[in-house]
């Protein structure tokens, strides 16, 4: 399956969900509703910004976009071959979903971050908790969360949560290559 197509399905079903209206999701992400309608077509590709923006609104992951459609008995293993591979249409940074299908706390994801490119998240609170750790395989990345400025080599690891502006650039003049493992906790509504 096309990861556009991918994309389009996951955004389209947890918005039905969610009981939104485009309109309403709109509303709720700040992006406009003919961009979220495009994407939901699975005619436009949209920047790693658009789908925090929108992942954020409907109370799931950006890994949970990349995922395929709920089975009846999801695999526990994930083959190369079948993991799906993104390139954000922004930054050129290429984004491979490591884990399997079948539900696990832990989502891995591996990231090559093309030299001088940069990405900048808008997170803001969440339905879900999201706390991940970010390790360099190779090259460099600057990693800004909040206020704070990291400079990130090979074999460095940052645990950060999401909820608050993340910026990552890469300074070198090399691609970076680095894992994500995330974590996600729903909040519960008080009894």
């Amino acid at each position: 399956m096309d990861i556009n197509q991918r994309i389009a399905g996951r955004v389209r079903a947890a918005r039905d969900a969610a009981g939104l209206s485009l309109a309403a999701l709109a509303e709720r992400s700040g992006v406009s509703r003919s961009n979220i309608s495009l994407i939901e077509r699975g005619e436009s590709s949209a920047t790693a910004t658009v789908l925090d923006k929108l992942s954020a609104a409907l109370g799931i992951t950006v890994a949970a976009l990349f995922e395929a459609p709920p089975g009846d008995m999801p695999s526990p293993l994930a083959r190369a071959a079948d993991q799906p591979v993104w390139t954000d249409p922004g930054s050129g940074y290429v984004r491979r979903n490591l884990s399997p299908a079948a539900w696990s706390p832990i989502q891995l994801v591996e990231v090559s971050f093309p030299p001088g490119a940069r990405v900048a998240y808008e997170t803001s609170a969440r339905a879900v908790d999201v706390d991940q750790q970010v390790w360099i395989i190779e090259g460099a990345m600057e990693v800004t969360v909040g206020a704070t400025r990291w400079q990130l080599a090979a074999g460095d690891c940052l645990a950060m949560r999401l909820d608050r502006p993340i910026a990552f650039h890469n300074p070198g003049p090399t691609p970076a290559r680095y894992l994500v493992a995330l974590t996600t906790q729903t909040h519960k509504p008080p009894k």
